[in-house]
C-alpha cells in the first residue's frame, strides 16, 4: 500500500492491520461504521503507520475477553504473519484485560483508537502547554489500564516508575504515574492562570474575540491564514493544528479583533483528551462569536457537525452566538451547494475566494459591532461624546446648532451596559418610545 499525503515524513516502524468491530447496535448505521474505519486509516497514516489491511468483524456484542472473538483473533494472527505486520490497531477503545489477552495471542503491539489519537497529539504538541496536556491525557488513559500493558508501556518512553523496596513493579508504576499526574495538573493550572490573565486584558481593552471551531481537517487553519495573513501550518491531514493560534484580524470598518484557531474535533474524541485540553478549548467558551467551520465536500458533514455540537455542549459553549461556515464549496457540485443548510445562520464559502472572505468579514462585523444608532448630544457634554467613541464605531458626525449628531455602530450588549447614560440622547430609542406610546392609545 502506498503512503499518502496524510503520512508524517519519518521512517515507518509500525506496519499495521486495522480492525473494526461492528456490533448489532452499530449495524443499524453501517455507513457510519465504514466512515469510522476510513477515518482510522487516515489517523494511522497521520501517525506514520503503514496500513497493510483493514478487517471488520460483525458480532452481536463485543467479546469481554478477546473483543472480536477467539476465531477472529486467530484469523488476524494469520494475516499479520502473512503481511509482515507488527501492530494491530482497533477502531474502538479496549480494556486493559483485552489488551493483555490480544498481546499474548498475537505477539504484536496492540493500539486502540484512543491511543492512536493520543500518539498523534504527542507528535504534534509544540508549546509547553500542548506537551503538558498530551502527557496528562496519556497518563490518565494509561493508569486504569496498567495491568493490561506489556509491549505498549514502553511506547511512553522511559522514566515511568522504578522498583521500590517491597513494592511490585506495577504498584511502583501506579505511584509514579499518580505523582506525575498531580505534577502536570499543577503546571497546567499555572498555564491556565496566565491564559486567563491574557483573556481578561483583551476583554478590558474592548477587543472582540472570535473562535474557529470544527471537525478536524475542515479548513479552519486555511481560513485563519486567508483572513489574517497568518503564518500557520496547513496540511491536508488530521490534527494539523494542535496548539491554538490567535491572530489579529481587521474588519471592513478598520476595527481589529482577535481570531483564534482551535484544535479540531473528531468522533469518539477521548474524554481524557477533552478534559486535558479544556484550557485550550476554553477559547471557544470565552469568544464573543463562534465560527463553526464545516467541510462541505464530505458526505459525513451532518455527523461531523453533530460531533462538534456535542463537544461544544460538553464545554458549556453551545449557547454562544454561532455562525456556521460551510467551507470548501469549490470542491462541491452546484446541486450539493444548494442543498447545504442548517438551523441558525450560515454562510457558504471557499476560503480561497476573495469575495466570500469579504462577505464573511462583513457578517462578523455586523454580529460583533451591531446595528447603527443615532445620538444627538449637546457639544458641551464632553464625557458623553467620549463615551460614543468608547462603546462603538463612530461612522458619521455632524454639527446641528449647539448639538452634535453621531451615527454609531454599537454592539447590543455594550449598549445595554451604558444605556442609562445615553437614552436621553438616543434618537432611535426616543422614536421607539413614541411609537410604543402611539400604539397604546
Amino acid at each position: 500500500m502506498k503512503t499518502t499525503s496524510h503520512m508524517v515524513e519519518k521512517e515507518i516502524d509500525d506496519r499495521a492491520v486495522l480492525v473494526s468491530l461492528i456490533t448489532q447496535k452499530q449495524k443499524k448505521n453501517e455507513l457510519l461504521a465504514e466512515y469510522s474505519l476510513q477515518e482510522l486509516v487516515k489517523l494511522a497514516e497521520t501517525a506514520g503507520v503503514l496500513v497493510l489491511e483493514t478487517m471488520t468483524q460483525n458480532k452481536e456484542t463485543k467479546d469481554a475477553k478477546w473483543f472480536i472473538g477467539k476465531g477472529k483473533v486467530e484469523e488476524l494472527k494469520l494475516r499479520l504473519e502473512e503481511l509482515g505486520g507488527n501492530t494491530a490497531i482497533f477502531d474502538q477503545e479496549l480494556s486493559g484485560a483485552q489488551v493483555r489477552n490480544l498481546e499474548a495471542a498475537l505477539d504484536v503491539k496492540i493500539i486502540d483508537r484512543t491511543q492512536l489519537i493520543l500518539d498523534i497529539f504527542a507528535q504534534r504538541a509544540k508549546t509547553r502547554e500542548g506537551i503538558i496536556q498530551v502527557e496528562l491525557a496519556q497518563l490518565s488513559y494509561l493508569l486504569p489500564r496498567l495491568s493490561g500493558q506489556g509491549k505498549n508501556l514502553s511506547r511512553l518512553g522511559g522514566g515511568i516508575g522504578t522498583r521500590g523496596p517491597g513494592e511490585s513493579k506495577l504498584e511502583t508504576d501506579r505511584r509514579h504515574i499518580r505523582g506525575r499526574i498531580d505534577e502536570l495538573k499543577a503546571q497546567l493550572e499555572e498555564v491556565v492562570r496566565h491564559r486567563t490573565l491574557h483573556r481578561e486584558r483583551r476583554k478590558k481593552s474592548g477587543v472582540f474575540q472570535v473562535a474557529l471551531v470544527g471537525y478536524t481537517n475542515a479548513g479552519k487553519s486555511t481560513l485563519l491564514k486567508q483572513l489574517t495573513q497568518a503564518d500557520v501550518y496547513i496540511e491536508n491531514q488530521l490534527f494539523a493544528t494542535l496548539d491554538p493560534t490567535s491572530r489579529t484580524m481587521e474588519l471592513p470598518s478598520g476595527k481589529e479583533i482577535v481570531l483564534t484557531d482551535t484544535v479540531g474535533f473528531i468522533q469518539n474524541l477521548p474524554h481524557d483528551l477533552v478534559a486535558s485540553f479544556r484550557a485550550t478549548l476554553e477559547e471557544a467558551n470565552e469568544a464573543d462569536l463562534i465560527l463553526h467551520v464545516v467541510d462541505s465536500s464530505t458526505e459525513m458533514r451532518g455527523e461531523q457537525m453533530r460531533v462538534v455540537a456535542e463537544v461544544l455542549e460538553e464545554l458549556g459553549a453551545h449557547q454562544k452566538e454561532q455562525l456556521t461556515i460551510f467551507n470548501k464549496i469549490d470542491m462541491c457540485s452546484q446541486d450539493d451547494v444548494e442543498m447545504l443548510s442548517t438551523e441558525g445562520e450560515f454562510l457558504k464559502i471557499s476560503a480561497y475566494n476573495a469575495e466570500d472572505l469579504e462577505r464573511l468579514r462583513n457578517i462578523i462585523q455586523e454580529k460583533l459591532m451591531g446595528e447603527s444608532r443615532e445620538f444627538r448630544i449637546p457639544a458641551d457634554k464632553g464625557d458623553i461624546i467620549s463615551l460614543m467613541y468608547r462603546i462603538g464605531d463612530v461612522l458619521e458626525t455632524d454639527v446641528d446648532g449647539e448639538d452634535m449628531v453621531f451615527k454609531v455602530r454599537v454592539n447590543t450588549d455594550d449598549y445595554v451596559k451604558v444605556a442609562y447614560q445615553l437614552v436621553a440622547y438616543d434618537l432611535q430609542a426616543q422614536q421607539e418610545l413614541q411609537d410604543h406610546e402611539g400604539e397604546s392609545y
